[in-house]
C-alpha cells in the first residue's frame, strides 16, 4: 500500500495548533482507480467546523480537505478517461453505490447506501477516508474531475466545493438572461455565486454588510450593492427579485427578505447557520414564495460547472498559504477574516 505524507489533527477539539506532519497508507491502486499528486487543496468553512468538533465525532487523527486539485500520477488498467499528466480535481465525495436511483440520476450526494465523503468517516470496506491535506490521493475514476486548461489549478480548488454549492441552485432554478437575482453575502461562496449568476446573464444585486466590498461586488459582475438595515431599506427593494441566494451562515429575518421577492419568487440558502430559522407563512402567502435549501451537486454537474467557469472566466479569489499556516487560517475563517478563499500550496508539506 502506498504511503503519503499528510497534515493530520489529533482529537483535541478546537485546538487547531495541533496539526502535525505524519505518514498514512493509501489503498493500493485498483483497476478503476486514479492516483493523483496533490498540488493544491482549498480550505472550506466545513473543514474547520468538522475539525472543531472532532472530539465528539472522531477518535483518531483526521486529515481534512475536500477541494483537491493536482496531476494524475498513475491509472488503473481499466481507466480510459484519464492519462498520466492530466490536470484533475476531487471534491466532496469519493464513492457511492452507483446503482440507486439517485446515483443513476447523477445525484451521488443523495446515494441511498450513503455517499462516501473524502475525509468524513470510513469507506464501504471500513477503511478510514482521509482528505486532501496530503501529498497524494487515490480515487475511483468516476469521482475524478477534469480541470480545463483555461482554469488555474489553484483557483480551481475552491470550485470543487464552493463552486458547485452555488452553481447547483442557480442552474436548478433556471437562472438566465433577464433573471433578477439577489446574492446575500460576498464571502467565499457569495463572490463565486455573483460571478456565476452574472455569466448566466442575470442582473445581480449583492446584499452585503460592509461598504468596503461595494466596488469588489461590481468587479465580480454585480449591477448593484445594497446594505439593508431598516424596514425602509427592504421596502425600497420590494418585489425586485425572482431569486435570492443566501450564502451566509447567520440567522436572517426571513420575513423581511421575503419582501424582496417577486410573485412566485424563490429564496434559497446554501449557508448553514447553527441557529433555528424562523419565518411566518403569512409573509410568503400573498406572493406564493418558496423558501428552500441546496446541497452540493453530483459529479456530472460538477464537471459542467468547471467547464462553465473555464468558458466564462469565473475566477475564485484566493489567498495562497503554506501547510503550516493552516491553524491560523482556521482561526481567521472563524473570525470572517479571509479574502475570499484560502488555498494550501501542498508543496509546502515537507517531504
Amino acid at each position: 500500500m502506498p504511503e503519503t505524507k499528510v497534515a493530520a489533527l489529533e482529537a483535541t477539539g478546537s485546538d487547531f495548533k495541533t496539526f502535525h506532519h505524519t505518514v498514512i497508507k493509501r489503498s493500493a491502486l485498483r483497476p478503476d482507480d486514479v492516483a493523483i499528486d496533490i498540488k493544491y487543496c482549498g480550505i472550506c468553512h466545513s473543514d474547520s467546523s468538522i475539525v472543531e468538533g472532532i472530539d465528539s465525532i472522531f477518535k483518531r487523527p483526521i486529515v481534512p480537505g475536500h477541494e483537491i486539485s493536482g496531476i494524475v500520477s498513475a491509472i488503473g488498467q481499466n481507466v480510459h478517461k484519464f492519462n498520466v499528466g492530466d490536470r484533475v480535481g476531487v471534491g466532496c465525495f469519493v464513492d457511492s453505490c452507483g446503482k440507486c436511483k439517485y446515483c443513476q440520476a447523477g445525484e451521488e450526494q443523495f446515494c441511498e447506501k450513503g455517499v462516501i465523503s473524502v475525509f468524513v468517516g470510513d469507506d464501504y470496506a471500513g477503511n478510514q477516508s482521509e482528505g486532501g491535506y496530503s501529498q497524494s490521493i487515490i480515487v475511483k475514476d468516476r469521482f475524478v474531475l477534469s480541470i480545463p486548461d483555461k482554469l488555474d489549478l489553484a483557483e480551481a480548488s475552491p470550485l470543487l466545493c464552493a463552486g458547485i454549492t452555488t452553481y447547483n441552485p442557480l442552474k436548478r432554478y433556471g437562472i438566465k438572461k433577464g433573471s433578477k437575482v439577489a446574492i446575500v453575502g460576498l464571502g467565499g461562496l457569495g463572490h463565486i455565486a455573483t460571478q456565476f449568476a452574472n455569466k448566466m446573464g442575470a442582473e445581480v444585486t449583492v446584499i452585503g454588510h460592509s461598504e468596503s466590498k461595494a466596488d469588489e461586488a461590481k468587479e465580480f459582475g454585480a449591477k448593484a450593492y445594497e446594505i439593508l438595515k431598516t424596514q425602509e431599506d427592504f421596502t425600497r427593494l420590494d418585489g425586485q427579485f425572482d431569486f435570492l441566494l443566501s450564502t451566509v451562515a447567520v440567522k436572517l429575518d426571513w420575513n423581511e427578505y421575503f419582501k424582496l421577492l417577486s410573485v412566485k419568487g424563490i429564496a434559497c440558502s446554501v449557508g448553514l447557520p447553527i441557529e433555528n430559522q424562523e419565518f411566518s407563512l403569512q409573509a410568503m402567502f400573498n406572493r406564493q414564495n418558496t423558501l428552500t435549501v441546496s446541497n452540493v451537486g453530483g459529479i456530472a454537474l460538477t464537471q459542467e460547472m468547471l467547464n462553465f467557469a473555464a468558458e466564462n472566466d469565473v475566477h475564485p479569489k484566493i489567498e495562497m498559504i503554506g501547510i503550516d499556516d493552516v491553524p491560523a487560517a482556521y482561526e481567521r475563517i472563524l473570525n470572517s477574516d479571509v479574502h475570499y478563499r484560502f488555498v494550501i500550496d501542498m508543496s509546502t508539506l515537507k517531504k
